[in-house]
């Protein structure tokens, strides 16, 4: 695994950055912080494979922190301005996306940083985990809602919250209620991806922030884990525990 650092003074980008390092198989996030100081240490201890750095921060640039940091780890500048872009280059980073970033243009610069830390396993992995997650940032179901039929991606969906005989979607973008039992969009959704958590939720797996106890917190929203359930989604979880 490529362990990442995100270095942002804007707590939405760290939030994005998070969420989009969580959907690439091959990377890690050991840290997102909003304290350059705090990020240059991490480097400097040789703990880190991969900074997303922004440019623009109060207490120290990206480029001082580039100078600093003296090729300590490898860098991916994430900033809204362009004109950094040959500074940057000249300073030997991996790649340079511009605000707002895409997935699929974080997806290619995330490929670039494993061709150049890890050669030998980016050429193994690629073929199938990189079209895996290809495969679910396609992916999408249908489902009716009010008068139309709404096409919803895999990779949008927050949580399900069971509603007697209906069902709302919470999405990156918007919640969707729609006339459906929970049992089949259990069935439905690949496993790989979501679990029930509860006679009333399913989660995406790769959205939730934290657990305490037996509380799941995705954004604003606290999930209670059902005792029927629990077991099954604590043996996942730990084994994803690192």
């Amino acid at each position: 695994m490529i362990r990442c650092l995100i270095v942002d003074d804007e707590p939405l980008a760290l939030h994005i950055l998070e969420d989009y390092i969580s959907k690439v198989p091959f990377m890690e996030l050991v840290k997102s912080t909003t304290n350059p100081i705090e990020a240059l240490t991490l480097v400097q201890d040789g703990n880190i494979d991969l900074v997303f750095l922004d440019v623009q921060m109060p207490e120290l640039t990206g480029i001082q922190f580039l100078r600093i940091a003296n090729g300590k780890t490898k860098v991916i500048l994430t900033t809204a301005y362009p004109q950094y872009a040959l500074e940057g280059y000249e300073l030997d980073v991996v790649d340079y996306l511009l605000k707002p970033i895409a997935f699929d243009r974080f997806f290619k610069a995330a490929q670039k940083a494993q061709g150049i830390i890890q050669p030998s396993k980016a050429a193994i992995a690629e073929p199938v985990q990189v079209q895996q997650q290809q495969d679910f940032m396609s992916d999408f179901i249908f489902v009716k809602s009010e008068h139309k039929i709404q096409k919803v991606y895999l990779h949008q969906i927050l949580f399900i919250e069971g509603l007697k005989d209906y069902i709302s979607i919470f999405t990156t973008l918007e919640r969707i209620i729609t006339l459906q039992n929970m049992k089949k969009m259990e069935d439905t959704l690949p496993e790989k991806h979501f679990i029930r958590v509860h006679k009333s939720y399913i989660v995406a797996l790769n959205k939730i922030d934290s657990i305490e106890r037996s509380r799941i917190r995705i954004g604003d929203k606290i999930i209670p884990v059902g005792d029927t359930y629990r077991d099954e989604f604590f043996k996942i979880i730990d084994g994803k525990n690192i």
